[in-house]
This record gives structure tokens, C-alpha cells and sequence, in this order.
């Protein structure tokens, strides 16, 4: 490896590193106000995790891999049947998506991306909140949102809530590897590889995020069966509308 490469990707392995470190908490909130007397009579619309899985390049660049991915959809699917098995609710499954209403499923699937990662950056760490929230943060207030815009989801006529499931995995390459010996061999740490999940429900009449469990270093393998369904369970750990029979399990 060019020594010259090696110390500019070292360099820029560092500063992004000691960002995802210093995040790298597993978090998990509900609103406060949310309470549910009768779960088995909450409809609750699963929609399909969305799945990105790549390498992650000796630089720390993210390369996709469309065959990780496919196998890591096709367990993560399989492992949400499973799950949802045990939940007390009555789950819907949306419709056939396409054209216009599958272009408006993605665009929420990202804003809830984004609005998950605000809540790790701003709510769940003491020292980055934002100002609009800093009142909220001293009340440990929960009050994160959508908007009312989710209404028009496909399927969300015929439901409560909507449950959102995100992973995101960047597999180290060979090369990151190595350069996290050379790092490790300098005092530096340097993480090979990325696995990040978030999992909300969401009330469709307001928008309103009601429960969020995000983590942005998930275990289990999700290119496994194995490791899907451990990715899944750790997704759904804490699910407010589980039944207490799951819960305890």
C-alpha cells in the first residue's frame, strides 16, 4: 500500500471516526403523552425496511454491493415475519407500491433517516442540542415529527400508526482493515465498518414520532439469517405495543 495514501486516508479515517465513536450509543425514546389501553385494537402498517449494504473502502468511502444487499433484504424480511409473530397488534401490510406512491414512501423513509439522526445528534446527546429544543431536552420531552403529510401513505387510510425500519451496513474492505492494524499500531483508532439501524413509529394522523430506537452500531450480520433476525430483535427492542408476553421474552 502507497505510504502516501496510507497517511491521508489514516488522516481522514480519524476525524470521521472519533464523530461516529463519540455516537456510537444505543438510544431509545418514547414521547411522553403516548399510551395505548388496548393493543390488540392498534393497526399498525409495516412497511419494508429500507436496506443499503456495501463495502466500506479503505478510506472509509461507502461502495454498494448489490448482492449484500439482496441477501440482507431477503433475511431482514424473513426476520420482521418472524417478529412481528409476537407483537400485540394487528399489523397491516401495505398495498402494492409504485410510481408516485412509491417516489412518496421513499421521500418519508428518508425524512425519517434524517429526522432519526437529528434525534441521536440533538436530543439524545447533552452537549449538541439544539436551541429550539434545549427547553424539551431539561424536561427529558420527547417531540420530534413528521408532519401530517404521512397521512397520505399508501395504506395509511387503513391504520394507526406506521412502523419505519431503516439499516444501513458498510462492510470494511480488506483495505480498511489494514489500515486499522497500521492505526491501531500508532494509538489511533479506526473503526472498519458501519452498521447502523433505526426503527419509529409513527401516529398517521399528526406525524408525530411516537417511539424511536436508533443505534448507529447495530450487531449481527445481516447477510445471514442469523444475523438478520438478531439485527431485527435488536430493531424492535422496547417496542411500545409489544404484548407483555413478548416483552418479557
Amino acid at each position: 500500500m502507497n505510504r502516501k495514501y496510507l497517511a491521508l486516508a489514516l488522516a481522514g479515517a480519524c476525524v470521521s471516526v472519533s464523530a461516529v465513536s463519540a455516537q456510537a450509543q444505543e438510544r431509545s425514546a418514547v414521547r411522553p403523552d403516548f399510551a395505548v389501553v388496548d393493543r390488540e385494537a392498534v393497526r399498525v402498517i409495516v412497511y419494508r425496511p429500507r436496506v443499503t449494504v456495501g463495502e466500506q473502502s479503505t478510506g472509509g468511502l461507502f461502495e454498494p454491493r448489490a448482492d449484500w444487499n439482496d441477501q440482507a433484504r431477503q433475511f431482514l424480511d424473513a426476520a420482521l415475519v418472524n417478529s412481528q409473530q409476537a407483537l400485540g397488534h394487528s399489523v397491516i401490510a401495505p398495498p402494492e407500491i409504485s410510481g408516485e406512491q412509491g417516489r412518496l414512501l421513499n421521500q418519508y423513509q428518508a425524512l425519517f433517516n434524517s429526522v432519526a439522526d437529528s434525534v441521536i445528534n440533538y436530543q439524545f446527546f447533552v452537549g449538541n442540542r439544539l436551541e429550539t429544543k434545549k427547553r424539551d431536552n431539561r424536561n427529558s420531552q420527547f417531540d420530534w415529527s413528521l408532519g401530517p403529510g404521512v397521512r397520505n401513505l399508501p395504506g395509511a387510510e387503513g391504520a394507526d400508526y406506521a412502523l419505519f425500519l431503516t439499516t444501513t451496513d458498510h462492510y470494511g474492505s480488506t483495505g480498511r482493515k489494514v489500515l486499522q492494524v497500521f492505526a491501531a499500531l500508532g494509538g489511533v483508532g479506526v473503526q472498519s465498518g458501519v452498521h447502523a439501524g433505526y426503527a419509529g413509529l409513527v401516529d398517521l394522523k399528526t406525524g408525530d414520532i411516537l417511539w424511536i430506537n436508533a443505534d448507529k452500531q447495530m450487531g449481527g450480520d445481516v447477510r445471514t439469517p442469523d444475523g438478520a433476525a438478531r439485527r431485527m430483535s435488536q430493531l424492535l427492542e422496547d417496542f411500545p405495543l409489544a404484548s407483555p408476553a413478548a416483552a418479557a421474552n
